[in-house]
């Protein structure tokens, strides 16, 4: 796939090992509400939604070169100016950039189960990024998540239910994205290729207090 002639100056930023918050402002190149998705793959959920929702402001993190850059390209193709994307760790650049109370909305579709007992520390919903991303929210923010994986979304759950006693926020309906078809949760790649397996999607919805 070729890449559009503007693509790294318009739609990709380049970590640069700046510090301090972002300004939206300035990287959007207009106000607005701001949504994140972490972890955008191929950019399936980000060219339907920003095309749908084209008032609304997308930053799509995802952390493999080749996705991001395809993921980009797709979205330059469909003349989406309304979002951008950085390939970066997720969790330490939200920590580090986004500014605090900045964020409307937050998908997490389809996350790496990292399915190994060793690894499961390296899943990112977990109760340390949560609070993270519950500092990054606007009051009344929301976290819109879906997994295939039985036991991260036990997991997922548990963190969910800390988050309730804690205060910190309280569960609501699934927000099905504009790209969901008919049959489907959330519309992804992942989703399509998981339904014909027979794995079901499991969906979970937090909505800051």
């Amino acid at each position: 796939m070729s890449n559009h002639p503007d693509l790294d100056s318009s739609l990709l930023i380049e970590p640069d090992g700046s510090e301090g918050p972002i300004d939206f402002y300035a990287l959007f190149g207009r106000p607005g509400p701001v949504h994140m998705e972490i972890g955008s793959g191929k950019g399936t959920f980000l060219v339907s939604q920003a095309a749908a929702c084209p008032e609304i402001n997308y930053l799509g993190i995802e952390w493999a070169n080749k996705y991001c850059r395809y993921a980009a390209d797709r979205l330059a193709r469909r003349g989406l100016r309304n979002v951008r994307l950085i390939r970066t760790d997720a969790a330490a650049w939200i920590a580090g950039r986004v500014p605090r109370d900045s964020v409307e909305m937050v998908h997490i579709y389809f996350p790496d189960p990292w399915p190994k007992k060793r690894h499961h520390k390296r899943r990112f919903f977990c109760q340390r990024n949560l609070e993270i991303l519950f500092e990054r929210l606007v009051c009344g923010g929301i976290i819109n998540a879906a997994t295939d994986h039985a036991d991260y979304f036990d997991q997922m759950q548990a963190t969910a239910d800390w988050a309730e006693k804690t205060g910190r926020a309280e569960r609501i309906d699934f927000i099905r994205p504009a790209g969901a078809a008919e049959g489907e949760t959330v519309g992804t790649n992942y989703e399509r290729k998981y339904q014909k397996e027979g794995r079901l999607t499991h969906t979970l919805t937090l909505r800051k207090r």
